[in-house]
């Protein structure tokens, strides 16, 4: 495949399909990428169990509605010399109907290279048919077309201002995790949200969320980047998308990013069990006008302290 794969094309529409059907065709593909990377650490499960929930549910006996979302890395070694790149994949339920999510990560890239990288993958994954797999094909093309990134920001600059509509996306995602504690996490979050110029606030203690605010693809590094290798009790409940803008800057609801510690219920010590105080946090959302994420974050009406 040459890099004028890379290039706009209309993107495909989506289309519908039964929720066995599609989950069938995920586990035939997961099976044909483990025979593809058998070696130890080329394809890592994010949730070994995952599949065996998804065969479950087919056959009719999981107790819930839906399974779990599959989800997986894949390791592959690209390149002259050799080099690292992790696949990272999430199938939605109604994959292949719809695009998969993915996010292509190495330590030979530096952030434009990556972003650029993970942008024009994006790119192609949308021109592939719908209904048809395209895990295979999204791994095809990194083999062929990472040397155009590694090692050579000017191709990356040429191609970012072909999609000026890309960089002017601006997002914000609101993050929840059954909790955070610890303090080299917490670090971790401040640190990167400030690295990649976000804005917005990490609830500690018992619920956890996160909000981040910015340009899209910061956005998405941001989650990529804490939610991999192993943070297993953590979810994306909503986003907002604001396309097109000229002033990423004038989309802010936070004005920076700040962590937040209410006052707390229960055990704040040896247990690391305590709760923090939600009517504190809503009257913080009330202040930056995000209470309606209040009952999407914790599926209740929020009441505050009057």
């Amino acid at each position: 495949m040459s890099r004028q794969a890379m290039g706009t094309q209309s993107p495909r529409k989506e289309t519908s399909a039964p929720l066995q059907e599609t989950l069938e065709l995920q586990l035939s593909e997961v099976e044909m990428l483990l025979s593809m990377f058998p070696g130890d650490g080329e394809l890592t499960l994010e949730d070994a169990n995952a599949v065996n929930r998804v065969k479950r549910y087919l056959e009719g006996g999981c107790e819930v509605a839906t399974p779990s979302r599959i989800e997986f890395a894949v390791m592959l070694s690209v390149a002259e010399p050799p080099v690292k790149i992790v696949l990272h994949v999430c199938l939605p339920h109604q994959y292949p109907s719809v695009v998969p999510e993915l996010f292509a990560r190495s330590a030979a890239l530096d952030r434009l290279q990556q972003r650029q990288l993970n942008e024009d993958l994006i790119s192609f994954v949308n021109t592939c048919e719908r209904g048809e797999l395209c895990i295979s094909l999204a791994i095809q093309w990194i083999q062929d077309n990472c040397q155009y990134y590694i090692g050579n920001v000017k191709p990356a600059l040429e191609m970012s201002q072909k999609s000026p509509e890309i960089q002017k996306t601006f997002y914000r995602m609101w993050i929840y995790s059954h909790h955070i504690y610890r303090h080299e996490l917490r670090k971790k979050i401040l640190d990167l949200a400030k690295k990649l110029g976000l804005t917005g606030f990490c609830l500690t203690g018992k619920p956890g969320v996160i909000c981040i605010e910015g340009v899209k693809q910061d956005c998405e590094e941001f989650w990529h980047t804490i939610r991999y290798p192993n943070w297993k009790h953590i979810s994306c409940k909503h986003t907002e998308t604001i396309p097109e803008v000229s002033s990423i800057e004038e989309c802010r609801v936070f004005k920076a990013f700040e962590e937040l510690i209410f006052e707390a219920h229960g055990d704040y010590g040896l247990r690391n069990d305590y709760h923090m105080d939600l009517g504190q946090f809503l009257e913080y959302l009330k202040e930056h006008k995000s209470e309606h994420v209040f009952h999407i974050l914790f599926g209740i009406e929020g009441r505050s302290h009057s």
